[in-house]
C-alpha cells in the first residue's frame, strides 16, 4: 500500500518510540475461503452499518483497500488456478479460471507450464483479478493483445445485496463490463475470473542506458527526446517499452519484444542508436534473444520497490508524441529538474490489438503512447506535512505539464480530476451499474464510482454527504 494511506499510524520504517496505533488501517478482516464468508460480511456491514473494504493483495496507490475502522473482505487466499478451454460467441480457445486473490507470477507460471502466455503486469505479487484487471492492466504484452481488462471473458461477483452472480458478455453484461476496465472495489467482490490465454513466443528484448555525467544538458535532453521520436514504430510491432528517467541517467530497461526476433528488434533500434552515436553519447546496450515470454520477464525485468514513494502520472497519447514531441521532452526535464523521477511506460494497447472487446476501459487508453508516471520519494521519518506537501506538488505542479500537452487523455494513478481522467465519458453508466449492484452503497473505494457521495472526517469516519 502506497505509505500515505498508511498515515503513519503503525509503520515498521518509522522510529521504535512513536506509538503504534490502527489509525487508517481495518479493524477487522474476514479471511474469504468460499462465497459464503463474503454473504455473510456484507449482511453484517448492512446491519450493523460498518464501512466495508474489499483487499486482496494490498497492492495499491489509492488507499482503496483500507480504511479506519472499517471490516475487510480479504480475497488473497481465493487462489486456485485452472487452464480450461472456452468457448463463447466472442471467443473459442484457451483460458485461466482464477481466484480473486491469485498474484501474477502465480498465473504466469501456470500457464508458462501449459506453452501458454497472459496478459499480467510487471509486479510479480499484484493481484491478477482485483484492482489490475478491473482497472485496466496494463502489461509488457499490451501493444501484442491489450490491456488486462480486455482478456477478461467472465467473473464470478457477489453484489451488494448478497447475490452472487456470473457475469460474461452473454449474463449480466452491464457487470461485467463495469468491472472489465471501471474500476475495482465498489461493483461488488469478485471471487474468480476467467480470462484469455495466447499460445507462447520467442520474445527478445533489449536495455539501452546512459548517464549524464560528461555530457552536455542539451546533448542529453536531445537523445531522451530521441526515443521518444522513434519508439512508436517498435510499439506498431507489438513490443513495450520500460523507461527510467532522472537527471542523472536514462534507462530503457528493458524493451519486451513478443514474436521479435534478436535481429529484427536491433533493425528496429537502429535508428536511435545512429542518432546516439550522432550525438556522441556513449551507452551500455544489450539484446537477447529468449525462447519465451516469461523467461524474457523474469530474466529483463527490474525489480521495483513498492510503497517508497508517492506517484501521479498522465496517459501521453500517441499524437503528442508525434507532433509536440519537443514541448513533451521540455515538459520531463522540467518535472526532473523539480525534484522527481520519471517512470514511462510506452506501449499501444489499441483497439486492433485487443481485439473483440466490450468493456468499460478508459478510451484514452486505445490512442496512449506512454504512460509517464512520476514519483517522488517518501521520508518515513520526515514530518507529515511535508510528505503531503509533496503529493500536492505531483498533483498540482508536475503533472499539469504533462496535462497541458493532452488535456483531454486520462490517467492511471493520483488526480484530483478523478472522475473524468479515471473514467471520462463512462462514469453516468458505471454509476448507473454500481447503483442496481450496491443499491445500499455497501462499496465504497477511494476514487471508486460513487466515492464522490461520501466525505471521510478528520477521525477517518466515512459518512454519507448531506
Amino acid at each position: 500500500m502506497a505509505p500515505f494511506f498508511a498515515n503513519q499510524s503503525c509503520d515498521p520504517f518509522t522510529a521504535a518510540e512513536i506509538p503504534c496505533t490502527l489509525g487508517n488501517y481495518v479493524r477487522f478482516a474476514i479471511n474469504v475461503s468460499n462465497p459464503e464468508d463474503v454473504v455473510a460480511g456484507i449482511q453484517f456491514a448492512n446491519e450493523k452499518n460498518i464501512r466495508l473494504v474489499i483487499r486482496n493483495t494490498g497492492h495499491d496507490y489509492l488507499g482503496k483497500s483500507t480504511g479506519a475502522g472499517s471490516l475487510a473482505l480479504w480475497t488473497h487466499h481465493l487462489d486456485d488456478i485452472d487452464i480450461i478451454d472456452y468457448s463463447d460467441p466472442h471467443y473459442v480457445g484457451k483460458a485461466i479460471k482464477i481466484g480473486a486473490g491469485t498474484m501474477v507470477i502465480d498465473a504466469y507460471d501456470a500457464a508458462n507450464a501449459s506453452g501458454l502466455i497472459l496478459v499480467g503486469g510487471v509486479c510479480p505479487t499484484v493481484g491478477l483479478a482485483g484492482g489490475y484487471s478491473q482497472g485496466g492492466g496494463h502489461s509488457p504484452l499490451s501493444s501484442k493483445f491489450g490491456l488486462g481488462a480486455d482478456q477478461v471473458l467472465e467473473w464470478e461477483v457477489v453484489d451488494g445485496t448478497g447475490q452472487v452472480h456470473v457475469a460474461n458478455r452473454q449474463n449480466n453484461t452491464d457487470l461485467y463490463w463495469a468491472l472489465a476496465g471501471g474500476g475495482g472495489g465498489t461493483y461488488g467482490v469478485v471471487l474468480s475470473m476467467t480470462s484469455k490465454l495466447q499460445e507462447d513466443v520467442p520474445t527478445s528484448g533489449t536495455s539501452i542506458s546512459f548517464a549524464s555525467e560528461g555530457i552536455d544538458a542539451e546533448v542529453f535532453w536531445d537523445a531522451v527526446g530521441a526515443w521518444t521520436g522513434v519508439q512508436d514504430s517498435l510499439h506498431e510491432k507489438g513490443t513495450t517499452t520500460v523507461v527510467y528517467l532522472m537527471n542523472s541517467s536514462f534507462a530503457i530497461a528493458p524493451v519486451t519484444a513478443p514474436d521479435v526476433s534478436k535481429d529484427e528488434l536491433a533493425t528496429l533500434l537502429q535508428p536511435y542508436l545512429s542518432r546516439l552515436d550522432e550525438l556522441g553519447v556513449q551507452y551500455n546496450k544489450s539484446i537477447e534473444q529468449f525462447p519465451g515470454f516469461l523467461s524474457q520477464h523474469k530474466t529483463m525485468q527490474r525489480e521495483q520497490q513498492v510503497g517508497t514513494g508517492q506517484s501521479g502520472g498522465w496517459l501521453i497519447p500517441r499524437s503528442v508524441a508525434q507532433t509536440r514531441n519537443d514541448d513533451l521532452t521540455a515538459a520531463w526535464r522540467s518535472i526532473v529538474d523539480e525534484g522527481a523521477a520519471v517512470l514511462n511506460l510506452g506501449m499501444r494497447p489499441s483497439r486492433e490489438a485487443a481485439g473483440d472487446v466490450e468493456n468499460a476501459v478508459l478510451p484514452a487508453w486505445r490512442e496512449v503512447t506512454v504512460v509517464s508516471v512520476l514519483a517522488t520519494p517518501w521520508n518515513f521519518t520526515a514530518p507529515w506535512s511535508e510528505m503531503v506537501a509533496d503529493q500536492d506538488k505531483i498533483n498540482n505542479v508536475l503533472v499539469p505539464k504533462l496535462k497541458e500537452l493532452a488535456p483531454e487523455s486520462g490517467a492511471y494513478l493520483s488526480e484530483p480530476d478523478w472522475k473524468r481522467a479515471f473514467y471520462g465519458r463512462n462514469y453516468q453508466k458505471l454509476r448507473e451499474v454500481k447503483a442496481k449492484y450496491d443499491p445500499r452503497s455497501v462499496f465504497y473505494a477511494t476514487t471508486a464510482v460513487g466515492s464522490d457521495e461520501w466525505v471521510i472526517g478528520d477521525d477517518g469516519r466515512l459518512c454519507k454527504k448531506a
